[in-house]
């Protein structure tokens, strides 16, 4: 996902606000909130740098309970400490350099495809990330929001990269709105949930799916056991469960 995804949108908001703090778009969300949102401005990050991408890095390890510091956007000892563990967690060189390897292992693979460019391993699922638009974004959060707002943080990415599996399987539809719209695909949408507006939550959720996080292994279904009616679904083989959700393909 280019910086353009969520950029594009704060342009058209921040022209059209009465000033910086208006409430615009989606609840919750100022002009303010949609210029500093999540965002790929691709670089090897290391001490001294600075920036939207380095915030991005710092909310993951801060989610993850790596990471006690601040969320400012300034790549010093705190966040290459908080890199250096999650590194050795996953066992990479723990150099405290956010480079390619890292960048796939925090799910930011848009900016790991962005620094390997060129090189033939590069997935085509990750490339294709940069093809979604704003509206994308924004319907996915929506999805997101209307069908899973009472779930963790990762189980709304859950849903989210549920959606965008949907998107890159020849099985459905091959765009976010074809798959959110088939017909008895989403309990949101048929009883209108859908129409509700996205927190700021839910847009995070959105743009992590977006950028590749997908805590559900590939899955292209998901069900509440505790509601679900079908008994087909109950079939799918399960890969895991998150929240009230279960996860399956």
């Amino acid at each position: 996902m280019k910086k353009a995804l969520i950029t594009g949108i704060a342009a058209a908001i921040i022209a059209s606000a009465a000033g910086a703090g208006a409430v615009i778009g989606t609840k919750g969300w100022t002009a303010d909130d949609y210029a500093s949102s999540p965002t790929v401005q691709t670089a090897v990050l290391k001490q001294g740098s600075k920036g939207g991408e380095v915030k991005e890095v710092q909310r993951r390890l801060k989610q993850w309970g790596y990471y006690n510091g601040s969320v400012d956007g300034v790549y010093g000892a705190q966040t290459i400490e908080a890199v250096k563990k999650f590194q050795r967690k996953n066992g990479l060189t723990a150099d405290g350099i956010c480079g390619r390897s890292t960048y796939v292992a925090l799910g930011m693979n848009e900016s790991a495809n962005a620094l390997g460019k060129g090189n033939s391993g590069q997935s085509q699922s990750s490339a294709s990330s940069s093809n979604y638009t704003n509206s994308d974004l924004y319907l996915l959060a929506k999805c997101i929001y209307a069908e899973a707002r009472g779930e963790s943080y990762t189980g709304q990415v859950a849903v989210g990269a549920v959606i965008l599996n949907r998107v890159a399987s020849s099985a459905f539809p091959n765009t976010v709105a074809g798959v959110i719209y088939q017909q008895h695909a989403f309990t949101a949408v048929s009883d209108g949930q859908i129409n509700l507006e996205p927190d700021k939550t839910a847009m995070n959720a959105a743009s992590d799916a977006l950028n590749g996080w997908d805590p559900t292994y590939g899955c292209l279904y998901y069900y509440n056991p505790a509601v679900a009616t079908s008994s087909w679904i109950f079939g799918r083989k399960t890969v895991t469960t998150i929240g009230k959700h279960v996860f399956a393909i």
